[in-house]
Formats: structure tokens, sequence, C-alpha cells
């Protein structure tokens, strides 16, 4: 499966923020969405960054007490690492693993398609074993016929 499949199939909405919210409003979008991160559009809709729970927590470590002045824009990620929807999902997989991430923005060409997480290429790859599994299983059954 790549990873343009997965997302079209998940069929789920995108979250995003602004680089001028405050770090307020964005924990709260990752909290009622129950969601760890999101991608960060300015005003024409360019992505220009990512804003996970870890950078809330390490800027909530750096600043305390005058973080609810801060801007998504003061702690996002601008060097964001993406795949693209003809990636495969153990291939995301493998970036998210070696980069140390857990959410992945998706680029059909030069468009945004989506963000795939960890978790979502752990639930796919779990599946897939199960499938094989399950073959496997048929499989040394019917030969004992």
């Amino acid at each position: 499966m790549t990873v343009g499949e997965y997302i079209r199939n998940r069929n789920k909405q995108v979250i995003f923020c602004r680089p001028e919210d405050s770090i307020q409003t964005a924990a709260n979008l990752l909290s009622s969405n129950k969601i760890g991160a999101m991608p960060v559009k300015d005003a024409n809709a360019d992505l220009v960054g990512m804003l996970s729970e870890r950078d809330i927590v390490r800027a909530f470590a750096e600043h305390s007490s005058a973080l609810a002045n801060k801007q998504v824009a003061d702690f996002m990620t601008r060097q964001v690492i993406s795949c693209k929807t003809d990636d495969s999902i153990p291939s995301a997989m493998e970036t998210m693993t070696n980069r140390r991430i857990r959410h992945l923005p998706v680029y059909d060409g030069d468009s945004f398609a989506g963000v795939i997480s960890i978790g979502d290429t752990l639930a796919v790859r779990l599946n897939d074993l199960k499938v094989e599994r399950d073959v496997l299983k048929d499989l040394s059954i019917a030969s004992r016929y």
C-alpha cells in the first residue's frame, strides 16, 4: 500500500494552525482533536512548518511563564521532512524512525495531500501481518489434506 492510498482511504480531515496563532490556541487544537502534531500553513495556504506536542513541551521548558505571549512561528519546525503519495508505507515508517519524528506531511507532486503518523503506519503493518498470518495458517491447514 502506498501512503497516498492510505490517506485517500482514511478520509480524515487535516487540522492546521497558522504561524501567528498563539501556542495556547495550537495546544487547544491538538488536545481537542486528539492529535500529536499539525501542519502550519501561512496566509497563502503554503506549508511553512509543523508543530508537535514535543515542540510545545520544549517551548514550555525553555520559556514557561512567557509562553502565553509566544506564537506558533516561534517554535514550529521549519525544516519539514515529508514524503510523497507514491512512497510505500514501510518507506514512510523508515523515514519517521530514522529521523525520530512521528508525523510526516504527504505531498502529491507540489500539492499538500495530508499527514501520516507513525501510528498510522503501524496499523497498516499490523493489518498486513495479520493477513499474512491468516494466509500461512490456511496454507498449513490445506497442506494436511
